[in-house]
Protein backbone atom coordinates (compact mmCIF):
# COMPACT_ATOMS: atom_id res chain seq x y z
CA UNK A 1 0.00 0.00 0.00
CA UNK A 2 0.75 3.52 -1.00
CA UNK A 3 0.87 4.65 2.68
CA UNK A 4 2.01 1.78 4.32
CA UNK A 5 5.42 1.40 2.26
CA UNK A 6 7.04 4.89 2.10
CA UNK A 7 9.95 5.59 -0.53
CA UNK A 8 13.58 4.49 0.81
CA UNK A 9 16.39 7.27 -0.03
CA UNK A 10 19.90 5.66 -0.79
CA UNK A 11 20.68 6.31 2.82
CA UNK A 12 17.66 4.21 4.03
CA UNK A 13 15.80 6.57 5.44
CA UNK A 14 12.46 7.85 3.96
CA UNK A 15 12.85 11.09 2.36
CA UNK A 16 11.28 13.90 3.72
CA UNK A 17 9.03 16.50 1.96
CA UNK A 18 9.75 20.40 4.02
CA UNK A 19 6.77 21.95 4.82
CA UNK A 20 7.50 25.79 3.87
CA UNK A 21 7.55 28.14 6.76
CA UNK A 22 5.18 31.22 7.19
CA UNK A 23 1.47 30.26 6.29
CA UNK A 24 -1.18 30.59 8.17
CA UNK A 25 -0.47 31.28 11.75
CA UNK A 26 3.36 31.19 10.67
CA UNK A 27 4.18 27.10 10.74
CA UNK A 28 7.33 26.69 11.23
CA UNK A 29 9.22 24.47 8.83
CA UNK A 30 9.15 20.94 9.43
CA UNK A 31 9.31 17.50 7.69
CA UNK A 32 6.56 14.95 6.71
CA UNK A 33 7.83 11.12 5.61
CA UNK A 34 6.21 10.56 2.41
CA UNK A 35 2.99 8.62 2.96
CA UNK A 36 3.16 9.30 6.26
CA UNK A 37 -0.74 10.41 7.85
CA UNK A 38 -1.50 13.68 7.05
CA UNK A 39 1.03 14.19 4.35
CA UNK A 40 -0.39 14.64 0.94
CA UNK A 41 1.30 11.63 -0.76
CA UNK A 42 -0.68 9.56 1.95
CA UNK A 43 -3.11 7.11 -0.44
CA UNK A 44 -6.85 8.86 0.03
CA UNK A 45 -7.58 5.29 1.07
CA UNK A 46 -5.66 4.85 4.19
CA UNK A 47 -5.98 8.61 4.96
CA UNK A 48 -10.23 8.52 5.38
CA UNK A 49 -10.18 5.00 6.62
CA UNK A 50 -7.78 6.40 9.12
CA UNK A 51 -10.41 9.16 9.79
CA UNK A 52 -13.01 6.48 10.14
CA UNK A 53 -14.96 7.79 6.98
CA UNK A 54 -14.50 4.58 5.36
CA UNK A 55 -15.95 1.15 6.09
CA UNK A 56 -13.13 -0.80 4.39
CA UNK A 57 -9.82 0.00 2.74
CA UNK A 58 -11.72 0.19 -0.43
CA UNK A 59 -11.46 3.05 -2.97
CA UNK A 60 -14.60 2.90 -4.61
CA UNK A 61 -16.15 3.56 -0.92
CA UNK A 62 -14.61 7.32 -1.86
CA UNK A 63 -17.44 9.88 -2.94
CA UNK A 64 -16.11 12.33 -5.50
CA UNK A 65 -17.67 15.63 -6.79
CA UNK A 66 -16.57 15.95 -10.02
CA UNK A 67 -15.79 19.44 -12.07
CA UNK A 68 -16.70 21.90 -8.62
CA UNK A 69 -15.55 25.16 -11.18
CA UNK A 70 -18.01 27.45 -10.21
CA UNK A 71 -18.46 29.36 -6.98
CA UNK A 72 -22.04 27.99 -5.87
CA UNK A 73 -20.92 24.33 -6.94
CA UNK A 74 -17.45 24.63 -4.96
CA UNK A 75 -19.90 25.56 -1.98
CA UNK A 76 -22.37 22.56 -2.33
CA UNK A 77 -19.07 20.34 -2.71
CA UNK A 78 -17.52 22.10 0.50
CA UNK A 79 -20.51 21.17 2.46
CA UNK A 80 -21.53 18.08 1.03
CA UNK A 81 -20.58 14.41 2.17
CA UNK A 82 -18.37 13.67 -0.46
CA UNK A 83 -14.35 12.44 0.46
CA UNK A 84 -12.66 14.47 -2.94
CA UNK A 85 -13.42 17.06 -4.35
CA UNK A 86 -12.20 18.05 -8.47
CA UNK A 87 -11.95 21.05 -10.03
CA UNK A 88 -10.29 22.07 -13.38
CA UNK A 89 -7.32 25.21 -13.47
CA UNK A 90 -6.66 27.96 -16.27
CA UNK A 91 -5.34 31.15 -16.24
CA UNK A 92 -8.30 33.92 -16.98
CA UNK A 93 -8.15 34.29 -20.89
CA UNK A 94 -7.44 30.38 -21.42
CA UNK A 95 -4.23 29.30 -22.84
CA UNK A 96 -1.60 32.06 -23.00
CA UNK A 97 -4.03 34.25 -20.65
CA UNK A 98 -2.35 35.97 -18.27
CA UNK A 99 -4.80 36.80 -15.48
CA UNK A 100 -5.46 34.56 -12.37
CA UNK A 101 -5.90 31.27 -12.35
CA UNK A 102 -9.70 30.59 -11.97
CA UNK A 103 -11.65 27.61 -12.37
CA UNK A 104 -13.12 26.53 -15.24
CA UNK A 105 -12.96 23.78 -18.28
CA UNK A 106 -11.83 24.27 -21.81
CA UNK A 107 -13.95 25.44 -23.87
CA UNK A 108 -14.47 28.03 -21.18
CA UNK A 109 -12.30 30.79 -20.36
CA UNK A 110 -13.33 32.03 -17.25
CA UNK A 111 -15.13 31.73 -14.16
CA UNK A 112 -16.97 33.42 -10.98
CA UNK A 113 -14.66 32.03 -8.36
CA UNK A 114 -10.55 32.09 -8.72
CA UNK A 115 -8.20 28.81 -7.33
CA UNK A 116 -7.60 31.32 -4.42
CA UNK A 117 -10.85 31.54 -3.60
CA UNK A 118 -12.21 28.00 -4.23
CA UNK A 119 -9.14 27.23 -2.20
CA UNK A 120 -10.48 29.35 0.97
CA UNK A 121 -13.80 27.33 0.55
CA UNK A 122 -11.75 24.14 0.76
CA UNK A 123 -9.37 24.98 3.53
CA UNK A 124 -12.20 24.47 6.16
CA UNK A 125 -13.30 21.34 5.52
CA UNK A 126 -12.77 17.73 5.61
CA UNK A 127 -12.36 17.16 1.86
CA UNK A 128 -9.52 15.99 -0.35
CA UNK A 129 -8.62 17.85 -3.32
CA UNK A 130 -7.73 17.00 -6.96
CA UNK A 131 -6.31 19.93 -9.02
CA UNK A 132 -6.82 18.98 -12.63
CA UNK A 133 -4.14 21.52 -15.27
CA UNK A 134 -5.13 21.95 -18.91
CA UNK A 135 -2.14 24.45 -19.56
CA UNK A 136 1.48 24.39 -18.00
CA UNK A 137 1.22 28.25 -17.76
CA UNK A 138 -1.26 27.75 -15.17
CA UNK A 139 0.50 25.31 -13.00
CA UNK A 140 3.54 27.94 -10.97
CA UNK A 141 1.07 30.62 -10.57
CA UNK A 142 -1.33 27.89 -8.90
CA UNK A 143 1.08 26.10 -6.50
CA UNK A 144 2.23 30.00 -5.39
CA UNK A 145 -1.54 29.97 -4.16
CA UNK A 146 -1.57 26.19 -2.74
CA UNK A 147 1.86 26.80 -0.91
CA UNK A 148 -0.14 29.45 1.22
CA UNK A 149 -2.32 26.68 2.43
CA UNK A 150 -0.86 23.79 2.78
CA UNK A 151 -0.04 24.06 6.48
CA UNK A 152 -4.01 24.12 6.52
CA UNK A 153 -4.00 20.94 4.31
CA UNK A 154 -3.18 17.75 6.38
CA UNK A 155 -5.37 15.61 3.70
CA UNK A 156 -5.15 13.70 -0.16
CA UNK A 157 -3.43 16.28 -2.10
CA UNK A 158 -3.53 15.52 -5.75
CA UNK A 159 -2.37 17.60 -9.49
CA UNK A 160 -3.42 16.23 -12.50
CA UNK A 161 -2.54 16.60 -15.97
CA UNK A 162 -2.82 14.85 -18.90
CA UNK A 163 1.06 14.30 -20.74
CA UNK A 164 0.60 12.19 -23.00
CA UNK A 165 -1.52 11.07 -26.48
CA UNK A 166 -3.76 8.01 -25.19
CA UNK A 167 -6.25 6.66 -27.49
CA UNK A 168 -8.39 8.77 -29.77
CA UNK A 169 -6.39 11.54 -28.44
CA UNK A 170 -6.55 14.86 -30.41
CA UNK A 171 -6.54 17.65 -27.44
CA UNK A 172 -3.16 18.94 -26.66
CA UNK A 173 -0.65 17.60 -24.19
CA UNK A 174 0.62 18.98 -20.98
CA UNK A 175 4.54 18.88 -21.08
CA UNK A 176 5.33 16.37 -19.28
CA UNK A 177 8.74 17.61 -18.19
CA UNK A 178 7.75 20.96 -17.76
CA UNK A 179 4.81 19.83 -15.23
CA UNK A 180 6.97 17.45 -13.61
CA UNK A 181 10.01 19.65 -12.56
CA UNK A 182 7.50 22.34 -11.52
CA UNK A 183 5.45 20.11 -9.49
CA UNK A 184 8.39 18.79 -7.37
CA UNK A 185 10.50 21.35 -7.20
CA UNK A 186 7.09 22.97 -4.88
CA UNK A 187 5.77 19.71 -3.82
CA UNK A 188 7.64 16.43 -3.13
CA UNK A 189 5.37 15.09 -1.17
CA UNK A 190 1.81 15.42 -3.54
CA UNK A 191 -0.15 13.19 -5.08
CA UNK A 192 0.61 12.78 -8.93
CA UNK A 193 -2.15 12.10 -11.31
CA UNK A 194 -0.99 11.81 -14.99
CA UNK A 195 -3.10 10.66 -17.54
CA UNK A 196 -3.60 10.57 -21.39
CA UNK A 197 -5.92 12.82 -23.49
CA UNK A 198 -8.33 10.31 -24.99
CA UNK A 199 -11.53 10.06 -27.12
CA UNK A 200 -14.27 8.48 -27.20
CA UNK A 201 -16.43 8.04 -30.47
CA UNK A 202 -20.23 6.25 -31.02
CA UNK A 203 -20.78 2.99 -33.01
CA UNK A 204 -17.27 2.26 -33.82
CA UNK A 205 -15.14 0.11 -31.71
CA UNK A 206 -12.54 2.39 -29.54
CA UNK A 207 -8.90 0.61 -29.03
CA UNK A 208 -7.77 0.92 -25.49
CA UNK A 209 -4.13 2.15 -23.86
CA UNK A 210 -1.71 0.15 -25.58
CA UNK A 211 1.46 -1.34 -24.66
CA UNK A 212 3.42 1.72 -25.88
CA UNK A 213 1.29 4.04 -24.09
CA UNK A 214 1.53 2.57 -20.64
CA UNK A 215 5.03 1.52 -20.98
CA UNK A 216 5.83 5.04 -22.22
CA UNK A 217 4.02 6.59 -18.94
CA UNK A 218 6.15 4.19 -17.00
CA UNK A 219 8.90 5.31 -18.45
CA UNK A 220 8.32 8.93 -17.45
CA UNK A 221 6.93 8.01 -13.59
CA UNK A 222 10.27 5.87 -13.03
CA UNK A 223 11.90 8.31 -11.62
CA UNK A 224 9.25 9.98 -9.01
CA UNK A 225 9.47 8.89 -5.45
CA UNK A 226 5.90 10.10 -4.88
CA UNK A 227 2.54 7.94 -5.25
CA UNK A 228 0.87 8.47 -9.31
CA UNK A 229 -2.99 7.65 -9.83
CA UNK A 230 -3.40 7.28 -13.78
CA UNK A 231 -6.63 8.55 -14.46
CA UNK A 232 -8.37 6.41 -17.07
CA UNK A 233 -11.11 6.29 -19.15
CA UNK A 234 -13.95 4.05 -17.99
CA UNK A 235 -15.16 2.63 -21.43
CA UNK A 236 -11.50 2.27 -22.26
CA UNK A 237 -10.58 0.20 -19.40
CA UNK A 238 -12.09 -3.39 -20.39
CA UNK A 239 -9.86 -3.92 -23.72
CA UNK A 240 -6.96 -2.40 -22.03
CA UNK A 241 -6.59 -4.49 -18.47
CA UNK A 242 -3.21 -6.54 -19.23
CA UNK A 243 -1.58 -3.03 -19.92
CA UNK A 244 -2.90 -1.22 -16.83
CA UNK A 245 -2.53 -4.22 -14.18
CA UNK A 246 1.28 -4.35 -15.53
CA UNK A 247 1.13 -0.62 -15.18
CA UNK A 248 0.41 -0.53 -11.63
CA UNK A 249 2.30 -3.29 -10.42
CA UNK A 250 5.29 -1.40 -11.40
CA UNK A 251 5.13 0.08 -8.20
CA UNK A 252 2.80 -0.43 -4.90
CA UNK A 253 2.52 3.13 -4.72
CA UNK A 254 0.74 3.80 -8.38
CA UNK A 255 -2.98 3.40 -8.18
CA UNK A 256 -5.98 4.02 -11.12
CA UNK A 257 -8.58 7.03 -10.84
CA UNK A 258 -11.80 5.11 -13.26
CA UNK A 259 -13.48 8.17 -15.17
CA UNK A 260 -16.19 8.85 -17.75
CA UNK A 261 -16.91 11.17 -20.40
CA UNK A 262 -20.41 12.62 -20.74
CA UNK A 263 -21.48 11.10 -23.99
CA UNK A 264 -19.46 7.69 -23.35
CA UNK A 265 -21.33 4.36 -23.20
CA UNK A 266 -20.52 1.64 -20.67
CA UNK A 267 -22.23 -0.94 -18.75
CA UNK A 268 -22.15 -0.93 -14.45
CA UNK A 269 -21.12 -5.02 -16.00
CA UNK A 270 -17.80 -2.61 -17.41
CA UNK A 271 -16.86 -1.40 -14.04
CA UNK A 272 -17.44 -4.88 -12.19
CA UNK A 273 -14.72 -6.39 -14.58
CA UNK A 274 -12.55 -3.48 -13.22
CA UNK A 275 -13.37 -4.03 -10.14
CA UNK A 276 -12.70 -7.90 -10.46
CA UNK A 277 -9.56 -7.43 -12.09
CA UNK A 278 -7.38 -4.56 -9.80
CA UNK A 279 -6.17 -4.27 -6.35
CA UNK A 280 -9.71 -2.77 -4.48
CA UNK A 281 -7.49 -0.93 -2.54
CA UNK A 282 -5.55 0.55 -5.88
CA UNK A 283 -9.01 2.22 -8.00
CA UNK A 284 -11.00 5.27 -7.41
CA UNK A 285 -14.48 5.85 -9.13
CA UNK A 286 -14.84 9.24 -10.11
CA UNK A 287 -17.81 8.50 -12.43
CA UNK A 288 -20.93 10.07 -13.13
CA UNK A 289 -24.84 8.74 -12.93
CA UNK A 290 -26.65 6.51 -13.10
CA UNK A 291 -23.89 4.17 -13.09
CA UNK A 292 -22.14 5.17 -9.90
CA UNK A 293 -25.41 4.45 -7.89
CA UNK A 294 -25.83 1.61 -9.96
CA UNK A 295 -22.36 0.20 -9.27
CA UNK A 296 -22.00 1.04 -5.92
CA UNK A 297 -25.77 -0.74 -5.50
CA UNK A 298 -24.31 -3.65 -7.29
CA UNK A 299 -21.01 -3.89 -4.96
CA UNK A 300 -23.00 -3.06 -1.14
CA UNK A 301 -21.94 0.59 -0.68
CA UNK A 302 -24.32 3.09 -0.09
CA UNK A 303 -24.17 6.46 -1.50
Amino acid sequence: MAAERSAVSAAGSPPFAPLPAGGRGGAALRAVPLGAAGAWSEAAVEHFLRAGRLAARDGAEIRWWHAANSRRQAREAARSAVHMVEADVLLRGGRGGDGDPVMAHPPETDSDITLQEWLQEMVGTDKGIKLDFKSLDAVRPSLELLQLVKPCLERPVWLNADILPGPNGISAVVDAKGFLDTVTSFFPDVTLSLGWTTGWHPEQHNDGYSWTMVKEMAQICSALSQPVTFPVRAALVRQSVSELCWLIDQSDQYSLTVWTGKQDVYSVEDLLFIRENFDKSRVYYDISEPQNSEFKKAIGIEC
